[in-house]
This record gives structure tokens, C-alpha cells and sequence, in this order.
């Protein structure tokens, strides 16, 4: 850890104190005197004196309330906790009191070529316009609201009516099955449904008019349908409304209704490979502090920056895309594949507008590397001021590839958090060093710790990601979750008042951390605990080897075995690729990390949001009813799972 030829990215002294995160800290030292030597020192006051750090944030941004609080959090039980009782704020009018004439409000691309811009007043006049609309057809503070659509100018316009007004927002992309999309909204029973006609992605249209038509048809509880043309096309839901005869109505002034600090802001959904979708609830408020808090600190993202993440909106990285906002920046908004007409699609994207933040998956950018891109050498990208990855760990590998083959002095800011609390828990820090592999470290509020089954907290070693102290943006609740069971669950069980994330970290003294995979799919080898993605790590780079997935099975005598099953490119011989894999897997880990046997198969399963399946495939390889611990409509590439149900027991 402290060898310096593992530091690929030093910020400068200018950089250091032209971020938001040294104006915050200088705004401390004025208002309480307070004094930091280096960040950890900074990360630590905002967990020993978190009710104090919150509160300052809700000075520092100057938070719109209708109404005073009585405290900042009425327990520090978790889960429980309540923050900031008696305020009434609402998140949209935080974004639009960002209007500006000087910058449009947001930026779209496709795919096909297609570019454009909405200014703020085009902005304001049609979420105005749908605001009333809503408010005519009876839509409340309190009801639920859902969206079948792609990341277009329309689902944001959407979200920002139907937050205006205190409703609740719900979106599936359009690329999610029927059953799928049904699984979730029926959870919420949305009186309101907006729909599209389909979605682009590799140089095809996908038509969706038949699936959202029996969207709508299956959920009782929808009284209003807005169909909106994503396409083009001049296809038409039955008993609906088109989107143009909505937003081409005379609105009145925008208005904002103030709603209770904990009041639902939008319902997320988790994967529901496994088992019933969990429906993810957030707060107003909890998620105003948060993002304001991530944007301006950890991405310091600056008033009138472009700021782009590739995202679908079933994806909890479009809710964070808009909180950009929140900072005076442009979201840059993305329909179609991020590898057409090739893998230089959106580097060319980033010069054009130009991007100033750019975020993807840690997948794109490995992809990228492996077809030996060089986007340095291709496009002008001496705007863009960081690149964002999440999804999965970044491999070693590919920090490398960033600063030799995109930009020497971008800041890579590698960062992980999830649905569950719709940020990150960790990531950037502009104070610190980029460390080859390394996530840079964790966030101020954010009280995470690495403990052993024992519950002990450590450092230097693998250990369980868990949250000591309640943060804002955790979630108020599962939506229909009776007596907060599945909550409970999900989270405290293992670690009872604290919250266990599920993530394998290895955390360092310098505060840095790697991500090791879901400790669900640990591989246990003779009683060591290996990290999935230490073996994705090395497999990342083996040329000819498309993809990978790795499970370890227990068996009923006490035996196991490690099974690697790998995707191979056309042209590459198996048998070579193979001893490859073994070969480098005992030199740069150890032997234990030596599967048992590799199979080629045809493809790896994935859920939606591009995770591989690891536990469904084991319980498929124990011989489980998968159509117990799976939903095919949950995954990518549902077909890809029947080849490891036909492996039960042979493996």
C-alpha cells in the first residue's frame, strides 16, 4: 500500500483548493473553527459528530424548508431512525431554483446520431404543463406514480411533475420483460402510467406497444395512461393519452408542494433474481443531502459542466444522473448501446458536446481495454475532468489502461454503492491519490467498516462492507413490507444494529478499499474466503476470453469443488486459453484460486442491471428448483441459465 509506484493520479494543489469539498472544509473552519489535518481526519469527525455533519450540510446548501425541525435524527437505532422532523421541502425545487438562461437544462443523444438540447424554460413550461395535467386527473401528494420508458428528456420532465407535486415516482426500462415490469409496479399500485413505444440499442428498434399495453391492463390500480413516442413511431396505446396533447396545454406557473422530510420520493426495486423484487423506498429529504452532498464533494461536479453516466432508467444511476443538477450541472442523457456503431461511440460523444464527468461500468471501460482502444490517441478530450466507474470492481488492469489510453490527468474515480441508498458509499475524494486498484476511500457521513464473522472490525484482510451509523438516504422502507421484516433481513440481520451491505471489502489503513464481490457468492476453499473478484481480476486480461463466471459448491459429503465457466472469442483454442487461466491464477493469486475444472459455455447470465448471476447458477449447479430462487424475467439473458440447469448434479 505504499509503494508509490502503485499511484497513477496525484491532484494538484490548485485542484485540492479549487474543489467543493476544501470550500465545505474552509466553510467549517469560519462558522464552528473547525480544522482538519488530512481527510481521514475529516472522514472521522463526520461519523464521532454525525448529527453535527448532517446539520452543517443542511446549512452549507442553504436547504429550502417550508417548516423549522425539532431534530436533526430522533434515534440512532437502526433501522428507525427519522431525520430532520417537522421540515417540509421538496427535492424538484431544489433542481429548478438552478435555472439558468446562460446553459440549457439538459442534453440528449442517441445511438442513431441524433443530438439536443431543452432549455430551462422549455423545462419549466412542460413539466409545468404536466404538473397540471397530473393535478387535473386527481394525482395527490402520496400516490404512485410509474414509467415504462427510456433515458429520454421525457422520463425526466415525468419525474420532476410528479415530484412537484409530491407523488411518488416508479420507472422500468423498456427493455425489462412483461412480468418483470409487473412484479414491481403491482407492489406500489400506481394510479398513473406513462408508456412508450419501444427503444433503440445496437442499431435496432425494439417495438414494446403489445408489452406496455399489458402493463397497463394488468395493474388495476392504473387510471391514466400517457403514451409516449419514443420512436417515432405511429403505433397507439388503447384508452390512452398522447404525450403532446399533454405538454401542448397552457400551464400555469410551476409550483412545488412541501412535503415531510421522510415522505417517499421514488421506489427502487432490487434485482429480483432470487425471490420477489424488494421495493426500494427513499425520502425526499434523505436523497436531496445525499446527492448535494456526493456531487459537490466526491464527484466535485461544478455549475455548468456536462455531466454523462450511462444508465437505463431501471437503473439507480439515472435517479443519481439527475441529481447533477443539484450542482448547476447538465446531465447528458444516452439512448441506445454504448458499443454502436463501435466501442468509440460515447469517447466520440465526449469530445463533441464536450463531457466534463463522464461515468460508466466497470465492464465498458474492461471491455474497452481488451479491443485496444486508444481514445487518447483518437478524440479531444483535454475537457473531461473525471471518469466515473461502478457496477463492478475495476480490475487492476484497467486503471492502467484509463491513464495510458484515455488521459494521464483525468481523476478516476472508482465508486460503489447501490439501489439501496441510491449513492455511494464510497469513492471519490479529491484530497487523495488515485492507487492502482484501489477505491480512493469513503464518504464523509459514511460510517463504513470491514468486520470478520466474528463481528470484529479489521483492516488489512477480507471482511464484511457494514455501516455503523444511520445515513439520511437509507432507505424509510421496503414499500408493502409488513413490520419491516424483509428490511430487516435484507440489512441487520447478521450484524444486529448495523447495517450489512453484502459487499466482500478489504479495507487499508490509508482508508482506501477494494471491492471483492458479494460475500453471498464467496468462494470458501479449505476454509480460506476468496473474493470473486480477485479471479476476475486476472481472467479480465487473458486474451480470448470473452467472459467468466466462478461458484464454489459445498457437497452433502463435505467435499466441494470450484468450477470456472468461461465464454471464449472465435479463433482462440480452449485447451490453450485454459492452462492460461491456470496458470496465471496460481502465479499471481495461489493455488486455491485454481478452479477444479473450466467449462465453455455459450454465455453468462446476468441480471438487468448487468450483474453477473453467480448465486442463481449455484443453486442451479445444487440441483435447487431455480424457478424457486430465480426470475427469469429478472435476468438479461434468461436463456443462458438452462445450460447450468441441465448441469445439475453433473458438475
Amino acid at each position: 500500500m505504499n509503494d508509490q509506484t502503485d499511484i497513477l493520479w496525484r491532484p494538484s494543489e490548485q485542484f485540492i483548493q479549487k474543489s467543493g469539498l476544501k470550500k465545505y472544509e474552509h466553510w467549517l473552519g469560519e462558522q464552528f473553527g473547525l480544522e482538519f489535518n488530512d481527510y481521514e481526519q475529516f472522514w472521522k469527525w463526520s461519523n464521532n459528530h454525525f448529527e453535527d455533519f448532517w446539520e452543517s450540510l443542511w446549512k452549507y446548501f442553504e436547504i429550502i424548508s417550508h417548516s423549522d425541525y425539532t431534530s436533526v435524527i430522533d434515534t440512532h437505532r437502526m433501522p428507525g431512525s427519522r431525520w430532520f422532523n417537522g421540515v417540509t421541502l421538496n427535492y424538484a425545487e431544489h433542481i429548478f431554483r438552478m435555472r439558468s438562461d446562460h446553459r440549457p437544462a439538459l442534453i440528449f443523444a442517441n445511438e442513431s446520431g441524433d443530438r439536443k438540447q431543452l432549455s430551462w424554460q422549455e423545462l419549466e413550461i412542460q413539466v409545468a404543463s404536466l404538473q397540471g395535467f397530473l393535478k387535473g386527473k386527481g394525482i395527490q401528494k402520496g400516490d404512485r406514480v410509474a414509467g415504462y420508458l427510456p433515458n429520454t428528456p421525457e422520463a425526466i420532465i415525468c419525474f420532476l411533475a410528479v415530484n412537484s407535486i409530491g407523488a411518488v415516482w416508479s420507472c422500468c426500462s423498456p427493455d425489462f420483460g412483461i412480468n418483470t415490469v409487473i412484479d414491481r409496479f403491482s407492489q406500489i399500485k400506481p394510479k398513473f402510467f406513462f408508456a412508450c413505444d419501444g427503444y433503440r440499442y445496437g442499431g435496432k428498434q425494439t417495438n414494446r406497444v403489445q408489452e406496455a399495453q399489458q402493463i397497463a391492463e394488468s395493474i388495476s390500480s392504473i387510471e391514466t395512461v400517457v403514451f409516449i413516442p419514443a420512436l417515432h413511431t405511429y403505433a397507439e396505446l388503447k384508452n390512452s393519452i398522447h404525450w403532446q396533447d399533454v405538454i401542448s396545454t397552457e400551464p400555469a406557473g410551476l409550483s412545488f408542494e412541501a412535503v415531510d422530510f421522510n415522505h417517499p420520493i421514488w421506489v427502487l426495486y432490487s434485482s429480483g433474481t432470487t425471490g420477489k423484487p424488494k421495493a426500494i423506498t427513499h425520502s425526499h429529504g434523505g436523497v436531496l443531502l445525499e446527492h448535494l452532498k456526493y456531487m459537490h464533494f466526491h464527484n466535485d461536479v461544478k455549475s455548468g459542466e456536462n455531466f454523462f453516466w450511462f444508465t437505463t432508467t431501471g437503473w439507480m444511476m439515472w435517479n443519481f444522473l439527475q441529481a447533477s443538477m443539484l450542482a448547476g450541472a447538465v446531465p447528458v442523457l444516452f439512448d441506445g448501446s454504448p458499443g454502436f456503431p463501435d466501442l468509440n461511440a460515447l469517447w466520440k460523444l465526449t469530445e463533441e458536446l464536450p463531457i466534463h464527468h463522464f461515468g460508466t461500468s466497470a465492464p465498458f471501460l474492461t471491455a474497452c481495454m481488451k479491443r485496444g482502444l486508444t481514445p487518447r490517441k483518437d478524440f479531444d478530450l483535454s475537457p473531461l475532468r473525471s471518469i466515473g466507474s461502478t457496477g463492478a470492481p475495476l480490475p487492476d488492469e484497467a486503471f492502467d489502461w484509463v491513464y495510458n489510453h484515455v488521459k494521464k490527468d483525468v481523476w478516476l474515480c472508482s465508486m460503489s454503492g447501490g439501489t439501496d441508498v441510491c449513492t455511494a458509499f464510497v469513492g471519490g475524494i479529491p484530497y487523495k491519490s488515485v492507487r492502482r486498484g484501489n477505491i480512493q476511500g469513503r464518504t464523509l457521513g459514511c460510517d463504513l467498516i470491514s468486520m470478520d464473522e466474528e463481528g470484529n472490525e479489521i483492516t488489512g484482510s477480507l471482511g464484511e462492507m457494514v455501516i455503523s451509523n444511520p445515513m439520511p438516504s437509507m432507505p424509510v422502507y421496503f414499500w408493502g413490507d409488513e413490520n419491516n421484516e424483509r428490511y430487516i433481513s435484507s440489512y441487520f440481520e447478521k450484524f444486529p444494529g448495523k447495517w450489512c451491505h453484502g459487499d466482500w471489502i478489504e479495507l487499508f489503513e490509508d482508508g482506501s478499499l477494494q471491492i471483492m464481490g458479494r460475500s453471498d457468492a464467496t468462494l470458501n476453499r479449505k476454509g480460506i474466503r476468496i473474493g470473486t473478484a480477485e479471479i476476475y481480476s486476472v481472467l479480465d486480461r487473458i486474451p480470448g476470453l470473452v467472459d467468466s463466471l466462478i461458484v464454489n459448491l459445498e457437497k452433502k459429503d463435505g467435499s466441494d469443488i470450484m468450477p470456472l465457466f468461461v465464454v471464449i472469442e472465435d479463433g482462440f483454442d480452449f485447451s490453450e486459453i485454459s492452462e492460461t487461466i491456470k496458470q496465471q491464477l496460481k502465479e499471481e493469486c495461489s493455488p486455491r484460486h485454481v478452479p477444479d475444472a473450466i467449462i465453455q459455455v455459450e454465455d453468462i447470465p446476468y441480471t438487468l442491471s448487468g450483474k453477473k448471476m453467480e448465486v442463481p447458477v449455484k443453486k442451479a449447479l445444487l440441483g435447487l428448483d431455480v424457478s424457486k430462487h430465480m426470475n427469469r424475467d429478472a435476468s438479461r439473458n434468461p436463456q443462458a441459465m438452462d445450460v447450468f440447469v441441465k448441469m445439475a448434479g453433473k458438475v
